[in-house]
């Protein structure tokens, strides 16, 4: 294991900015050219549902970090390994939440554009700090997080 004091993941983005960059101006498109991407009678109520379980998703797998006294910061050398809660169903369960919000936002507004940003801030996410973040966790807690890799999947 490496000393958590000198090694860090490496991360230089702030995971929930590059999710409401891509919301933020997809919505500024949609502002001028409007889409519609269900019924607008389904659009929100669709859209509250993915909004309130990324919020519950995400939340619980914050909680879950603060109860074990490690950092929410992926810029900043976790102290604990967290396997339990959401993290038994995926490893990313914050960005998982994250994308369940910015889905719920992107629907309820009925923003095409929003929607086909996704993809491109999904990939910033998994190249720009989901990939360094395991480099890191496996650094730091070799076998045990090896193990939990191997039983639990990355998203859902």
């Amino acid at each position: 294991m490496s000393d958590s004091g000198s090694d860090t993941p490496n991360i230089r983005i702030i995971p929930p900015l590059v999710y409401l960059a891509g919301l933020v101006v997809g919505l500024i498109v949609t502002a001028w050219i409007s889409t519609r991407v269900v019924a607008d009678s389904i659009a929100w109520p669709v859209g509250a549902a993915f909004l309130l379980c990324g919020i519950v998703f995400a939340a619980s797998a914050l909680l879950r970090f603060l109860g074990a006294g490690t950092t929410i910061r992926p810029d900043r050398a976790a102290s604990q390994l967290v396997i339990a809660g959401p993290y038994r169903l995926s490893r990313n369960p914050m960005y998982v939440g994250l994308t369940a919000i910015y889905l719920g936002i992107a629907i309820g507004a009925q923003s095409l554009w929003a929607l086909l940003l996704l993809p491109i801030v999904l990939s910033i996410i998994r190249r720009r700090v989901v990939e360094r973040e395991e480099m890191f966790l496996e650094r730091r807690f070799g076998s045990a997080y090896r193990d939990y890799r191997t039983r639990v999947r990355r998203w859902l």
